[in-house]
């Protein structure tokens, strides 16, 4: 790790995020949802200010806020606006995804739960932003009572005059509809979305063309992650600046985090991009169970990211460039901790069962692929494989990371990678020891 990366690490170690910037500032549902409640927290505060900025200065402040997708890829989300055609030709759509599938993420269910107003309220600014008049949330059909918590959110919204025609005189017309998803994994992609959305099989397309140019139905279309929407009020309101001081150069803001696995607390948290993982876990989720000491590795990212053992864990920021440097990736922001009572390869090959399950089957690798590293785990875990079988698996994981048209091969690959990298000297050890007896 960089040197100035380890002092910012041990600066940020004694501190939390000021008070003042924390965003989910009902994240634990410790108020009422309603309309009014949210409006006092400050939600809906200088909407009519806000919709007669000019839509690419809105673009222009996102951008400059340095705002990162929050729901894996970590693309600028001011850049990905300014794909989308500025003539209002055609329809142009907003789509939420509201999917959330990825093992060890529970972010977007609790805005959705606890913080309704700031997605609905986002999803218009956004709206606005790209020219887009109708939204959809395409939302994990699991997710029922957070379905109709943010279907009551935009009912309120109507009855305030917020959604619709003619908002607050504005000129602006803006509807949300949601639409319940069946479950699939894989429809977190967002062109398998669009898909699914229009009534077809989950199935990634091609790129190009892209969503900007032939999305939903044919139209121009953006989607964006729930919690990459829900922030964009109070940056507008707030101002790039503040964001972009949050955080670190690059990796700009606050995140929520989501902690679960082998810790005392389980939970979701809104810190600084940057903050250590050591921090987090110690801070807010308790501790290892048995102690740091008893820690054997960490996935920090959901469970599509390569693990990252004991050693690493000590020093590293929680961004997308710090991971990424350290061999791992943020993706969502999924923190699953195992300590050593925890068996790793079953708990990859548990992983590996997962992915197989979901794929979709379009892509020869990942179809063929996914079912043999399952099918190998599965062996590897009762310790039935040979040396030469698990030297086999790597080859096959990278016979299968980028060969697929969406990611999924390369969320099948990653966490066995990151396995093998880091353990693979005990895997054949324990091989040979059985070879021996």
């Amino acid at each position: 790790m960089a040197h100035n990366q380890r002092g910012k690490a041990l600066n940020q170690g004694n501190k939390m995020i000021k008070k003042e910037n924390i965003i989910f500032t009902n994240l634990y549902g410790n108020n009422d949802v309603s309309i009014n409640s949210s409006i006092k927290r400050g939600d809906w505060k200088n909407l009519s200010k806000l919709l007669k900025m000019k839509k690419q200065d809105v673009i222009n402040a996102i951008k400059d806020s340095g705002l990162r997708g929050r729901g894996g890829a970590g693309f600028s989300t001011g850049m990905k606006w300014d794909f989308m055609p500025k003539t209002i030709g055609r329809q142009h759509y907003l789509v939420i995804n509201a999917d959330e599938g990825e093992p060890g993420t529970c972010k977007d269910r609790d805005i959705m739960r606890n913080e309704p107003h700031k997605l609905v309220e986002g999803c218009l600014l956004s709206g606005y932003a790209i020219g887009a008049s109708k939204c959809y949330v395409y939302i994990r059909g699991e997710f029922f009572n957070e379905a109709n918590i943010l279907q009551n959110a935009i009912d309120e919204a109507y009855k305030k005059g917020f959604l619709g025609k003619n908002i607050l005189g504005s000129n602006i017309d803006f509807d949300i509809f949601i639409h319940l998803g069946s479950g699939a994994y894989v429809c977190g992609e967002e062109t398998a979305l669009i898909e699914s959305l229009e009534g077809k099989k989950g199935q990634p397309r091609l790129k190009p063309p892209f969503p900007a140019n032939v999305g939903v139905f044919g139209m121009p279309t953006t989607v964006n992650n729930v919690e990459t929407i829900a922030v964009i009020p109070t940056i507008l309101r707030r101002g790039a600046n503040w964001f972009s001081n949050l955080g670190r150069e690059k990796n700009t803001g606050s995140k929520i985090f989501c902690i679960s696995g082998q810790v005392n607390k389980p939970c979701n948290v809104e810190e600084e991009l940057g903050v250590p993982l050591k921090y987090l876990i110690q801070k807010y989720a308790g501790d290892v169970i048995g102690g740091w000491n008893n820690l054997l590795a960490v996935i920090p990212g959901g469970s599509s990211v390569p693990l990252l053992p004991k050693e690493d864990c000590e020093e590293v920021l929680m961004d997308f460039d710090s991971l990424k440097e350290a061999g791992s990736g943020l993706g969502t922001g999924g923190i699953i901790v195992m300590n050593k009572q925890t068996n790793i390869v079953k708990a990859i090959a548990r992983l590996s069962k997962f992915y197989k399950h979901e794929s979709c089957g379009q892509c020869t690798p990942c179809r063929e692929g996914t079912g043999w590293l399952m099918r190998v785990m599965d062996r590897l875990a009762e310790n039935q494989c040979s040396v030469e079988e698990v030297e086999m698996l790597e080859e096959v994981t990278y016979q299968i990371e980028g060969h697929t048209i969406c990611a999924l091969g390369d969320a099948a690959a990653w966490p066995i990678q990151g396995l093998l990298k880091h353990f693979k000297k005990d895997i054949i050890k324990n091989i040979q020891k059985k070879n021996v007896a």
